[in-house]
């Protein structure tokens, strides 16, 4: 059910179980870490993920799932958690496309990535509480750090799934789109980055995790700002983005 495509210098992994919502049981957890590992290996410069059908995913797929010997931790601790770590440093500008249901897994998944453009019919939230589960796969950091904990909570007491609209709107992710607009807009935006400098947006994309998940203080941060444009000073998209500026013309960055 998991489909990659490259193109120049970017990849398009689709989940493509429409039948399903394109919901995620262990054999597409594994087929979606090696398409990861197969871009990574082609050297792309950017990456889109989406999903096929009228939902990007609806999390995971519980239909073969019997709660009475249910390997939860092994399923979470043992394949969604390492797989979404490794979604989140992949080393090229990653973007993703939100429609429909985005739930549990799903909405795992768009943490994971850099960039969520969302469309109008998305459905995000929290409606486990009707199968007496909770929140995984990164929900609760998000909601808390985006909506704050009584929103966070909120919406899971009840289980209200936000529209795309509500979503971007309260922060969550960062561009809501018409639902036929929203996959060719997210190309766009992902063939640009493929464009651009490659080592400049990985720095850009190490320093903002480092002040998210170790909570850097402004000085801090500036430190780390400092220590990687001093870095990228080495490279050859430095050099040839200022040989561009002095000339008046556009940089042909090589990612290098």
């Amino acid at each position: 059910m998991i489909e990659i495509s490259i193109a120049g210098d970017v990849a398009t992994i689709v989940l493509n179980a429409p039948e399903r919502l394109n919901a995620l049981d262990e054999q597409a957890l594994h087929g979606l870490g090696v398409a990861y590992d197969e871009a990574e290996s082609a050297g792309v410069r950017a990456l889109v993920l989406r999903g096929a059908g009228r939902a990007f995913c609806a999390g995971r797929d519980i239909s073969d799932v019997d709660p009475r010997d249910d390997d939860v931790m092994g399923y979470l601790g043992g394949l969604v958690t390492p797989l979404l770590q490794r979604m989140s440093a992949f080393p090229a500008p990653t973007f993703a496309v939100a429609h429909g249901a985005c739930l549990g897994v799903g909405l795992g998944l768009l943490i994971a990535t850099d960039v969520v453009y969302v469309a109008e019919n998305a459905k995000i939230g929290s409606p486990f509480g009707a199968l007496g589960a909770t929140l995984d796969s990164g929900g609760h950091a998000l909601f808390v750090d985006r909506l704050g904990a009584h929103k966070a909570l909120d919406l899971i007491y009840t289980g209200r799934l936000m529209s795309g609209i509500e979503a971007v709107q309260s922060g969550l992710f960062s561009r809501v789109l018409p639902d036929d607009e929203v996959v060719s807009a997210t190309t766009d935006a992902a063939a640009a980055a493929a464009r651009g400098a490659t080592a400049a947006f990985l720095a850009s994309k190490r320093l903002i995790t480092r002040i998210r998940d170790e909570r850097l203080a402004l000085w801090e941060s500036v430190d780390l700002e400092n220590a990687a444009q001093a870095a990228l000073c080495d490279t050859d998209d430095y050099r040839e983005g200022f040989a561009a500026f002095r000339e008046k013309r556009k940089p042909e960055f090589r990612g290098a």
